[in-house]
């Protein structure tokens, strides 16, 4: 594990737990709620000063933040007190905003960073491109520009939420709905995409659209358990660059692989952490549909225009991490996906900006564009993790806070404390569990 990888990770959750914590501060300062502290980071301070009442200091440890809404004697108990400024004393409406205000920093500020992300480096829209000849979509009746609205009839809101939806919710031999919104009329119609099945060898990888610069091959993100017969030659992250000699790049290399039928075996020649290398992999011949042709364009921001269709776009991007979280969730529980994928910890966290930190093959603008995009992706998840009622998240105090608009009164102290113990035992199971799924995850990856 790199070095340089933990102390990103500190930084990056020390900065998204901080914004949290200053968004309830925030809060109660505009509906004048008393603080007495406030505090970034945690451990020894490093800088102090004191502004109308509050204390503020920077303390040395990224590991988080506080702030304190009630006096502490000098024993370490809060001070009772019946000041209409304490936020124990607030009506509950108030209250409840201060206690939703962390969170909603989170989206915020995912959003933001979403957006700065889009507009420095552009932002892939769902308006349809040109369709390449011989493609699916190609031979149906479509304006270049007009957006996707849905597939298969279910909405899509960016193109998270699309990949996520013809990549691993719709089989390639199947037909696939697109529902696209005319960017001339604004009026919605159908195309059907419908696959012609041939047989070829299978490669049994998934890559980005479009050939790497560095290589100029394909940089594999995932390989099929049974390429070589169940002994897979590729890995992902490496670079695929040759098949039998035939350069992936060339125009011609589907049409080459579409009549490789030769032989036993074929020469892949890729690169793996920065070394060239070359090996046979057993020929598995597989029934394949063509391209589906749908090419997303890709907008650089470069007037009043994009700027706001960016940051649209960006606005869009928690939606769909609700929609594919609960979509990953639904594929664990109906047996799709391992159980040990649908939660990862502090543990999976780091091993993940591992890989982007240690990839020889990316350059340090295409690493900083990832971790930041993943920073962005995280402050949107602890939205929703802040709000399981758990002790020590927002969670539970936001449902204490509704039980007692509903029943007129608060829960008395044995009932807190009920609430307060189940849900420590949730969180220790949480803990458990994601720890346990990172570490699975990892001996999972490398086996």
């Amino acid at each position: 594990m790199n070095a340089w990888s933990i102390v990103v990770v500190i930084v990056m959750l020390g900065i998204l737990v901080t914004i949290h914590e200053l968004g309830h501060f925030w809060i109660a300062c505009l509906l004048k709620i008393k603080a007495f502290e406030v505090s970034i980071f945690v451990g020894p301070r490093l800088i102090h000063w004191t502004r109308k009442g509050v204390d503020y200091s920077i303390r040395m440890i990224p590991l988080g933040a506080y702030v304190r809404f009630s006096e502490i004697d000098e024993n370490g108990e809060v001070v009772a007190s019946d000041d209409p400024k304490l936020l124990i004393n607030q009506p509950r409406w108030k209250r409840l905003i201060v206690a939703i205000a962390g969170p909603f920093m989170n989206v915020v500020l995912g959003i933001m960073i979403f957006a700065v992300l889009f507009w420095v480096t552009g932002f892939t829209s769902l308006d349809i491109g040109t369709a390449p000849e011989g493609s699916q979509l190609a031979s149906q009746e479509y304006t270049m520009g007009d957006t996707i609205v849905a597939v298969n009839d279910h909405r899509i809101y960016t193109y998270l939420d699309y990949y996520y939806a013809t990549d691993n919710e719709v089989r390639r031999s199947d037909k696939l709905k697109l529902t696209l919104k005319s960017a001339e009329t604004g009026k919605k119609y159908d195309v059907t995409l419908t696959p012609e099945l041939k047989t070829r060898p299978m490669l049994g990888i998934t890559t980005y659209k479009s050939t790497d610069n560095k290589y100029n091959g394909w940089e594999i993100l995932s390989v099929d358990e049974n390429q070589n017969k169940g002994k897979p030659v590729l890995k992902v992250g490496d670079y695929l660059i040759k098949v039998d000699g035939k350069a992936v790049a060339d125009e011609d290399f589907q049409d080459f692989l579409d009549h490789l039928n030769e032989g036993d075996t074929m020469k892949l020649t890729f690169v793996r952490n920065g070394v060239t290398m070359e090996k046979d992999c057993i020929k598995t011949m597989i029934t394949y549909a063509n391209d589906r042709g749908v090419r997303l364009i890709a907008y650089n921001v470069n007037s009043a225009d994009r700027v706001f269709r960016a940051f649209g776009y960006a606005a869009k991007i928690p939606v769909s991490v609700i929609i594919l979280s609960y979509k990953s969730i639904s594929d664990v529980f109906a047996g799709k996906e391992e159980v040990y994928n649908m939660v990862s910890g502090p543990v999976g966290v780091t091993t993940v900006v591992n890989d982007v930190v240690g990839d020889v093959d990316d350059d340090i603008g295409e690493k900083i564009y990832t971790l930041v995009m993943i920073c962005g992706i995280i402050s949107i998840g602890l939205t929703f993790t802040n709000l399981l009622p758990i002790p020590g998240l927002d969670g539970v105090q936001i449902i204490l806070i509704v039980v007692e608009m509903v029943i007129g009164r608060r829960l008395s102290k044995k009932a807190e404390g009920v609430i307060n113990v189940v849900g420590f035992f949730l969180l220790i199971a949480l803990v458990f569990f994601a720890f346990a799924s990172d570490i699975i995850r990892i001996f999972a990856e490398k086996v």
